[in-house]
């Protein structure tokens, strides 16, 4: 005897509706992120003595950045030279996989601009894309505009969030 009701595969309508994901976050290699604060250089964390300075910088153990994303700041009140950051930067040059000056947020920034560079965006060109989001620490705001400034040169529809609720961003007009 049959059962008085069907049972059948769900229907999956995100699949069939032809959307395409775009994932910021798939953009991160996933490389741990460390800040470098000069004040550890400085003499009472406050003065640089370009002497002092540059012996602490030899003695310093830059391997431990090693495949780090790294960003420079100072945490004090301290006037720091100019040079003293690119002089930093070629200490951790050999070893870290990005350096920025600033904060986290400064560096995520530099990173997501030069990995969105990257992208071969004819891909989305004609298509319904959906710009992924969601609470990732590792994309900053500043990554979704830039890629929704990208996507609107080549897709047909652009969307935020999740296939299955988008918010509609904008259409191109025939």
């Amino acid at each position: 005897m049959k059962p008085a009701y069907n049972i059948s595969e769900p229907e999956n309508r995100v699949a069939r509706s032809g959307l395409v994901v775009f994932d910021l976050e798939a953009l991160f290699d996933g490389a741990p992120i460390t800040g470098l604060d000069v004040k550890e250089f400085l003499y009472m964390g406050l003065v640089l003595r370009e002497r002092e300075f540059r012996q602490a910088l030899e003695e310093h153990d830059w391997s431990r950045y090693a495949g780090h994303h790294v960003h420079l700041y100072c945490s004090t009140a301290a006037i720091v030279p100019q040079w003293a950051y690119p002089l930093l930067a070629t200490r951790l040059a050999p070893y870290a996989r990005s350096i920025a000056l600033g904060s986290r947020e400064d560096l995520l920034r530099d990173y997501y601009q030069r990995a969105l560079a990257e992208v071969d965006w004819s891909q989305y060109a004609g298509r319904k894309v959906v710009l992924k989001g969601c609470s990732s620490p590792h994309v900053p705001p500043s990554a979704y505009v830039e890629a929704a400034r990208r996507l609107v040169a080549v897709c047909e529809k652009l969307m935020y969030g999740e296939p299955c609720s988008a918010v509609p961003l904008w259409r191109r007009l025939s």
